[in-house]
């Protein structure tokens, strides 16, 4: 289940007053209402969430309850924790509320009727609360991060180094990129994420791999584009050029009579996949005048221009 954050639901610092509980409340209520937002689902749900999160912090007695919850297990918004902790079994839960149905099961298990006793479950008097605080086990939170690299460590696969910052430390980690790996990919490193509580499993790592803008190619798939500048004579007669790749420099025919943005293919010159299956290079051409000219240059344009 996971944990609702009603302060942050209201936009609301925790040390906030009642009345600017109440004012974020009406001016929330207001933006999200159903009739101004007629049909629309999600600012329908999200008039739900602002409603429960102020029969909450509007209510000084069900705030304190919540607060003193949210202070002694330090949940952020959208943590899962297990209610069988607290003497829920096998994640079954139905409560009888007189909203309704209009709330949360988080909002029913801690303010519903037959839901948990938060007055009592410091002080160990609800029967169904199991050990002590100290004896609560949990899993620590998964933890999402970008890694960026460049397309020539995805293509060959390498090594990096890296430094996270969590809620109680900073580690620095060593990563592995396998080669072929592909934008948006995820690495998992297990155990990596959030440390657990009285011994529960630490959560996992997880990192979206980005590449780095490069200066020479774009990445469609596993093929890859680029561009080289040639001059119009050389555009008209037809000539040869070497092209840098990943992984080698090659030389490539250039046709005569070609035209600025027409492409050369060159297969299994592209990037490659986790299979080493290779993507092609497409060579996209780009004809420039030179920045000077002789004058013999001149006439020579000149006297094409007159058969021209």
């Amino acid at each position: 289940m996971q944990y609702k954050d009603y302060y942050q639901i209201l936009g609301v610092e925790k040390k906030a007053t009642l009345e600017e509980v109440k004012k974020a409340y009406r001016k929330l209520t207001k933006k999200y209402h159903p009739d101004i937002n007629p049909g629309n689902k999600e600012a329908e749900e999200k008039y739900k969430e602002i409603n429960e999160a102020y029969e909450v912090l509007g209510d000084p007695e069900k705030r304190k309850k919540y607060d003193s919850f949210g202070n002694e297990f330090n949940y952020q918004n959208g943590y899962n924790f297990d209610p069988s902790q607290f003497g829920f079994g096998n994640g079954q839960f139905e409560f009888k509320t007189t909203g309704g149905g209009n709330y949360s099961d988080f909002f029913n298990l801690f303010f519903g009727e037959g839901g948990l006793d938060l007055g009592n479950l410091f002080g160990q008097k609800d029967p169904r609360f199991r050990g002590t605080r100290s004896q609560f086990v949990y899993p620590g939170e998964d933890v999402e991060s970008e890694l960026r690299i460049t397309l020539e460590e995805g293509f060959q696969g390498a090594e990096k180094q890296i430094s996270l910052r969590g809620r109680t430390e900073q580690k620095s980690l060593s990563v592995k990129i396998p080669k072929g790996i592909k934008e948006g990919e995820k690495i998992r490193l297990k155990g990596q994420g959030e440390q657990g509580v009285n011994g529960g499993e630490n959560g996992d790592l997880y990192l979206t791999l980005r590449f780095h803008p490069h200066s020479h190619y774009s990445l469609e798939g596993i093929n890859l584009t680029t561009t080289v500048d040639i001059l119009p004579w050389d555009a008209a007669l037809g000539s040869e050029v070497t092209v840098k790749t990943l992984d080698s420099t090659i030389k490539v025919r250039i046709p005569s009579g070609i035209q600025t943005d027409n492409k050369i293919r060159v297969a299994g010159k592209g990037y490659i996949d986790r299979n080493e299956t290779r993507g092609d290079l497409y060579i996209k051409v780009r004809i420039i005048n030179p920045s000077s000219i002789s004058p013999e240059m001149k006439s020579l344009f000149e006297k094409l221009k007159d058969l021209s």
